[in-house]
């Protein structure tokens, strides 16, 4: 028997798409909905992805996130362009389940239509705003908690007991069949080797250049840039290898990362057991929280010259996982 699943993944950094093409590769043909840079690196994976989503991009100057009402405002309007989009993809596709990674204006036609709806998430509501701007966004977290507890499942990537329709199943990081040693030959890294990772946006620009400064103080050591689709960053000390596919392979091979502090990255560092850092943009709640979680705060990107040394001394602790497998068979649970 086939099935249709529709795919709905947050254009939004790249870390949704990371983790939704780790599941997707357990699932039977899912046609992805999104936009940006997911869209290239869905494709990349050979999984069918229609680009229609335009996200608002965060201003974040010297690390800092600026204006976050504005941009929760701009997020309002894209979330009503999303319905309008998800609206017609889904009365075109007419899928049997819809999966959402944190896109909850698919969600929201979904639950209308009566279809079985799983939303993945690490975020149960958000934080960005104080004053009188957390009154609208308290009113953007009631309608989410409603869309959340109507969806048939909702998946975490991380530990911990199940509980109503949540189900944490661990992290959801993408496989290699390769060695690191195959690994390390292949990319040519044959010093210690930095590797420098910042997403999809241009949110990053201030960690890549004071990773820059801090690693050429560091002697007999390589530093590779993973600057993503859209920054641009020319450093003839540095080998900048723009967007890639495979980060999680890059990072397996590393001894060391350096990254903004979203989830799927870290997850995919600790998964191959290479030591990393993880520096959150100022005011934004969810890296904060991230890199909370891992000892690290803003202010020690003051610090990278100390941490950058120490790290590259630690040990290398990789950790099992099978997040991706277990998510997909809740997923399949839907559909049989």
């Amino acid at each position: 028997m086939s099935h249709n699943i529709g795919f709905f993944c947050s254009p939004i950094g790249l870390g949704h798409a990371t983790r939704d093409v780790a599941i997707a590769q357990f699932l039977p043909d899912p046609k992805f909905l999104t936009g940006s840079g997911a869209v290239k690196l869905i494709s990349e994976y050979g999984f069918s992805v229609n680009d229609q989503y335009t996200p608002p991009n965060f201003d974040v100057q010297n690390g800092v996130l600026q204006g976050s009402l504005g941009w929760l405002w701009k997020y309002y309007q894209y979330h009503k362009d999303c319905k309008k989009i998800s609206q017609e993809f889904i009365e075109s596709q007419k899928p049997d389940i819809i999966l959402s990674d944190e896109d909850f204006a698919s969600l929201t036609i979904a639950q209308q239509k009566k279809i079985p709806t799983i939303l993945i998430t690490d975020i149960l509501e958000t934080r960005f705003t104080k004053g009188i701007g957390s009154i609208i966004e308290k009113k953007m977290n009631k309608s989410m908690r409603q869309i959340t507890q109507n969806c048939n499942a909702v998946i975490l990537p991380e530990t911990g007991s199940d509980q109503d329709n949540i189900r944490r199943v661990g992290p959801i990081v993408r496989s290699t069949s390769h060695t690191r040693e195959d690994l390390r030959k292949k990319f040519g890294f044959d010093k210690k080797t930095i590797v420098a990772s910042v997403g999809g946006t241009d949110a990053g620009r201030f960690l890549i250049q004071k990773t820059i400064e801090s690693a050429s103080k560091i002697k007999d050591t390589d530093l590779i840039l993973v600057s993503g689709p859209s920054l641009k960053i020319q450093n003839q000390n540095v080998k900048n290898v723009g967007f890639v596919n495979n980060l999680h392979e890059i990072i397996f091979a590393s001894d060391l990362v350096i990254s903004l502090a979203g989830k799927s990255t870290i997850d995919e560092s600790k998964a191959y057991g290479t030591p990393g850092i993880f520096i959150p943009i100022k005011g934004h709640f969810e890296q904060e929280d991230n890199a909370r979680e891992e000892g690290y705060s803003f202010d020690d990107i003051y610090k990278l010259d100390t941490l950058i040394s120490e790290k590259l001394e630690s040990k290398r602790t990789p950790k099992q996982t099978d997040g991706a497998k277990k998510a997909a068979e809740i997923i399949l649970q839907y559909l049989n």
